[in-house]
């Protein structure tokens, strides 16, 4: 492989644009084509994104010096797409959800393992330093025994009922919403931080917005674009708004998770706290550069983002000095960092560092199973 690795994007919603910017701040990297639904949107697309070449998903499968392709397409793309990239023998990394069924993702899982070619999913939230540090305290025992876990992810762009986009469709989207597209991010942090795998749900949605206004127009995630009355047709809505998920952990302690896209004034606001033996941890993403310690016998701490207080582990996530805030569009940059250092050595690590298909896989299993303890209204074992 040359010494810049080129890669293309395939999907410029809001996601790939966000991919493609961390990329640019990665010297080895070389964002060369971009894909989208037709050559001349993709043309359009690349022009407006400063990106060289202009595909339809097929062509570009064909490009030889493509060493890397991202797909942060619509999730029913994922699966069919990220298999033609591994049978194109160009490594992948892949938006969440990694496929809308299991026996997709399993099959991806055995195809990228039997390949040996890297795999990544997008699991970026990860890669927030605090998160860094909250696992590795936990591994050297600054957390002590976890007892309890607690948390969130609210969201408002979908709280008025005018408020519309694709993930809205399960052909499009699956059968979850909330708990697929925000939910998995949170207990794919919870299980990483925790050490711990959930083995049993009890799961609770609701819909608060029975039926919908649709765009007779497209509109993009996050545009927020106008339209008037007459440009919207109502249709009905089968997926969850809210869910509050009750957790049961391999070590016998328990936790609980609500999600949302309907909480008016949270933007993004993934929160977790995770109390332990020796201290409580409480993490806030809209506030990435804290991380709140709870203790018993002695004052409370506030840690603030600063390589030079960090574990090793963490601070090499830190790009910049104590005071100059890091935050979302640095958690790709510090993901890809990682994927591309193993896409240099030519295969996937042995123990990745970073979120695999296995991962995405993972998140699919628990997924799954707390839309199947909504339907029964009981606990499902994972």
């Amino acid at each position: 492989m040359s010494q810049i690795i080129k890669a293309a994007i395939v999907g410029t919603g809001f996601i790939g644009p966000a991919h493609l910017e961390a990329l640019r701040r990665l010297p080895n990297v070389e964002v060369v084509a971009l894909c989208e639904v037709t050559q001349e949107l993709a043309n359009e697309k690349a022009k407006a994104l400063g990106i060289p070449r202009a595909y339809l998903f097929e062509e570009m499968l064909k490009q030889d010096d493509i060493d890397v392709v991202h797909i942060c397409t619509p999730n029913f793309l994922h699966y069919a797409q990220a298999k033609a990239v591994l049978e194109a023998d160009k490594h992948v990394i892949c938006e969440k959800p990694l496929a809308v069924k299991i026996h997709e993702a399993e099959e991806l899982v055995k195809i990228a393992s039997a390949t040996g070619l890297v795999n990544a999913v997008h699991f970026n939230l990860r890669y927030y330093p605090m998160v860094r540090q909250m696992k590795t305290m936990r591994e050297k025992g600054e957390l002590g025994e976890v007892y309890s876990v607690m948390g969130s992810y609210l969201q408002d762009w979908l709280y008025l009922n005018t408020d519309y986009n694709w993930r809205l469709e399960p052909d499009k989207s699956g059968d979850s919403r909330a708990i697929a597209d925000i939910g998995s991010h949170l207990l794919d942090i919870t299980e990483y931080v925790t050490g711990l795998k959930i083995t049993e749900v009890m799961a609770d949605f609701s819909t608060v917005h029975k039926t919908r206004l649709k765009p007779l127009k497209p509109i993009e995630t996050y545009s927020g674009k106008m339209l008037t009355m007459d440009d919207y047709q109502e249709v009905p809505i089968n997926t969850e708004d809210h869910a509050t998920v009750l957790l049961r952990f391999d070590n016998g302690s328990k936790g609980s998770v609500t999600v949302s896209q309907v909480a008016a004034g949270r933007k993004n606001r993934l929160n977790i706290e995770i109390s332990g033996a020796k201290s409580n941890f409480e993490f806030n993403s809209e506030r990435p550069n804290e991380l709140w310690i709870g203790k018993r016998e002695k004052a409370n701490e506030q840690l603030m983002k600063d390589p030079s207080l960090f574990h090793p582990e963490a601070s090499a996530l830190i790009s910049f000095p104590g005071g100059h805030n890091e935050g979302f569009p640095d958690t790709s940059k510090q993901m890809f960092k990682e994927v591309y250092a193993a896409v240099a050595s030519g295969k996937q690590p042995e123990n990745p560092s970073f979120p695999t298909f296995a991962s995405g896989l993972r998140e699919l299993i628990i997924g799954e199973r707390i839309v199947e303890s909504n339907k029964k209204q009981a606990w499902v074992e994972i």
